[in-house]
């Protein structure tokens, strides 16, 4: 007879086993319409094209679109996966390049509902595929809803999207307020998007860092800027990535440079670099929000 899954030793078992973590990266912004899921999209593909084994979750829950930018058409989501009709297998999909697609639900927010041994079993359904996989990238939703706070405190990075309006700028400090002073992160990448020149893109950064550094005890990286491409919005209406089909666009050339410096950022093994510490911290976040 199978004796029900400790939770606690489940995890043990899994970390003594795994060798090498898989890179969590939270793609958000403090508001809509700054291009953010484009960007990880994008991201997602460039990464691949570059030989790592990518998976994109689409974590918006009201305005799920990461699909339709790569013309895709889900059956499955998540929710099937927690209510133990699907595996994660199952429901990933499989766009440009290779890239992974993990399609949206509500269902992340039923985490805090389930018992210890469905937990362990949500857990133990992520790392089994960790050992094919190198990065996560996480979509957020706009906003500074919990549901989007809890997603950035899960993983290891967060990349803050901006683009040149006053609302954006605005926000995103707003948002990197929230994180800082309740939660206690401190440390955020900064990418510009749809910018004129590098300059400008320079210049966003400088404003969004003289505000932080007055005001916060936070440490801003400035990752780079994608510039305003009449090629990405051709891409949108072909359903394709940039980075794909039009290779040698001046947003594609600059998704990738982006892409090649996140591959060189080192993998924060002691912040718990495992698919399953990324779900076990949003189970305990979840299950936190509930409570509160």
């Amino acid at each position: 007879m199978h004796r029900p899954l400790d939770q606690a030793a489940g995890i043990r078992k899994m970390k003594q086993v795994k060798q090498k973590p898989v890179r969590v990266i939270a793609v958000t912004s403090g508001k809509g319409g700054v291009g953010k899921t484009n960007l990880s999209v994008n991201l997602g593909v460039a990464l691949a094209q570059k030989g790592q084994r990518v998976a994109l979750l689409d974590a918006d829950m009201g305005l799920a679109n990461v699909d339709i930018l790569l013309g895709l058409s889900p059956k499955f989501n998540l929710s099937h996966v927690l209510k133990g009709e699907k595996t994660l297998e199952d429901i990933m999909l499989t766009g440009a390049a290779g890239l992974k697609v993990i399609p949206a639900s509500s269902g992340i927010q039923q985490m805090s509902e389930l018992s210890s041994i469905e937990q362990a079993a949500v857990i133990r359904t992520f790392s089994e595929i960790d050992k094919n996989l190198d990065v996560l990238i996480v979509d957020t939703a706009a906003g500074i809803s919990s549901s989007v706070v809890n997603f950035a405190r899960a993983c290891q990075e967060i990349i803050v999207v901006v683009c040149d309006e006053p609302t954006s700028l605005t926000d995103a400090y707003a948002y990197i307020k929230l994180l800082n002073r309740d939660y206690g992160l401190s440390k955020f990448h900064v990418v510009t998007n749809m910018i004129q020149s590098v300059q400008q893109g320079q210049q966003l950064f400088a404003k969004l860092s003289k505000v932080t550094d007055k005001y916060l005890d936070v440490s801003l990286n400035y990752v780079g800027g994608v510039p305003f491409d009449q090629y990405l919005r051709k891409s949108v209406q072909k359903q394709s990535p940039v980075v794909e089909i039009f290779p040698q666009s001046k947003a594609a050339l600059a998704v990738k440079d982006l892409a090649s410096k996140i591959d060189n950022w080192p993998i924060k093994i002691q912040a718990g670099g495992y698919l399953e510490f990324f779900v076990e911290r949003m189970i305990k976040y979840s299950t936190q929000e509930d409570a509160a």
